[in-house]
Protein backbone atom coordinates (compact mmCIF):
# COMPACT_ATOMS: atom_id res chain seq x y z
CA UNK A 1 0.00 0.00 0.00
CA UNK A 2 1.00 3.80 -0.33
CA UNK A 3 2.30 5.72 2.03
CA UNK A 4 0.79 9.62 2.51
CA UNK A 5 2.37 13.09 3.14
CA UNK A 6 -0.69 14.95 4.20
CA UNK A 7 -1.13 18.51 4.02
CA UNK A 8 -3.58 20.36 5.07
CA UNK A 9 -5.62 21.88 2.19
CA UNK A 10 -5.82 25.43 3.99
CA UNK A 11 -1.65 26.65 5.15
CA UNK A 12 -0.09 23.35 3.41
CA UNK A 13 1.27 22.75 6.40
CA UNK A 14 2.29 19.23 6.79
CA UNK A 15 -0.30 17.36 8.90
CA UNK A 16 1.20 13.47 8.89
CA UNK A 17 4.17 12.25 6.89
CA UNK A 18 2.65 8.49 7.40
CA UNK A 19 -1.22 7.91 5.95
CA UNK A 20 -3.28 5.90 4.54
CA UNK A 21 -6.12 6.03 2.06
CA UNK A 22 -9.49 4.76 3.38
CA UNK A 23 -13.28 4.82 3.44
CA UNK A 24 -15.38 5.61 5.79
CA UNK A 25 -16.81 2.31 7.25
CA UNK A 26 -20.28 3.14 8.01
CA UNK A 27 -20.34 4.78 4.58
CA UNK A 28 -17.71 3.90 1.62
CA UNK A 29 -18.62 6.56 -0.44
CA UNK A 30 -16.71 9.07 1.91
CA UNK A 31 -13.07 9.13 1.00
CA UNK A 32 -10.27 9.82 3.78
CA UNK A 33 -7.09 9.26 5.26
CA UNK A 34 -5.63 7.79 8.10
CA UNK A 35 -3.11 7.23 10.21
CA UNK A 36 -2.21 5.21 13.59
CA UNK A 37 0.18 7.57 14.86
CA UNK A 38 -0.86 10.49 16.92
CA UNK A 39 0.15 13.74 14.76
CA UNK A 40 1.71 16.51 16.49
CA UNK A 41 0.77 18.91 13.93
CA UNK A 42 -3.43 18.80 14.85
CA UNK A 43 -5.01 19.39 17.99
CA UNK A 44 -8.17 17.83 19.33
CA UNK A 45 -11.15 20.52 19.55
CA UNK A 46 -14.48 20.40 21.19
CA UNK A 47 -16.15 17.79 23.18
CA UNK A 48 -16.57 13.99 21.86
CA UNK A 49 -19.81 13.31 19.79
CA UNK A 50 -21.27 10.35 18.21
CA UNK A 51 -22.76 10.30 14.93
CA UNK A 52 -25.58 7.90 13.81
CA UNK A 53 -24.22 5.17 12.16
CA UNK A 54 -22.30 3.84 15.34
CA UNK A 55 -21.95 4.75 18.83
CA UNK A 56 -18.19 5.66 18.48
CA UNK A 57 -17.04 8.39 20.29
CA UNK A 58 -14.77 11.04 18.06
CA UNK A 59 -13.11 14.29 18.61
CA UNK A 60 -12.59 17.12 15.72
CA UNK A 61 -8.93 17.76 15.20
CA UNK A 62 -7.66 20.85 13.47
CA UNK A 63 -4.66 21.78 12.03
CA UNK A 64 -2.31 23.63 14.99
CA UNK A 65 -0.77 26.45 12.20
CA UNK A 66 -4.50 27.53 10.55
CA UNK A 67 -6.81 26.33 12.95
CA UNK A 68 -9.29 24.55 10.67
CA UNK A 69 -11.06 21.18 11.00
CA UNK A 70 -9.35 19.21 8.67
CA UNK A 71 -10.60 15.28 10.18
CA UNK A 72 -11.62 13.57 13.52
CA UNK A 73 -10.08 10.97 16.19
CA UNK A 74 -11.90 7.97 17.16
CA UNK A 75 -11.34 8.73 21.07
CA UNK A 76 -13.46 5.64 21.99
CA UNK A 77 -14.32 2.95 18.79
CA UNK A 78 -18.29 1.52 19.85
CA UNK A 79 -18.13 -2.53 19.91
CA UNK A 80 -19.37 -2.81 15.82
CA UNK A 81 -16.46 -0.84 14.38
CA UNK A 82 -13.80 -2.99 16.69
CA UNK A 83 -14.92 -5.85 15.88
CA UNK A 84 -15.12 -4.72 11.84
CA UNK A 85 -12.11 -5.17 10.16
CA UNK A 86 -10.25 -2.06 10.48
CA UNK A 87 -6.00 -1.53 10.50
CA UNK A 88 -6.05 0.03 13.68
CA UNK A 89 -5.70 3.74 12.96
CA UNK A 90 -7.97 6.57 14.68
CA UNK A 91 -6.91 9.28 13.25
CA UNK A 92 -8.85 10.20 9.97
CA UNK A 93 -8.63 12.95 7.30
CA UNK A 94 -11.31 13.94 5.23
CA UNK A 95 -9.82 14.23 1.92
CA UNK A 96 -11.57 17.39 0.83
CA UNK A 97 -9.41 18.89 3.80
CA UNK A 98 -6.00 17.50 3.47
CA UNK A 99 -4.01 17.09 0.04
CA UNK A 100 -2.06 13.49 -0.29
CA UNK A 101 1.12 13.20 -1.50
CA UNK A 102 2.13 9.38 -2.47
CA UNK A 103 6.06 9.07 -1.11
Amino acid sequence: KIVYRMDCRYCSAVICLRGMRAMLLADTSIELYSTDHPPGSVQLIDKSYTTPNCKCKIRDVACRVCGNVVGYHIAQPCQQCLKAPNNGHFWMFHAEEVIGHGR
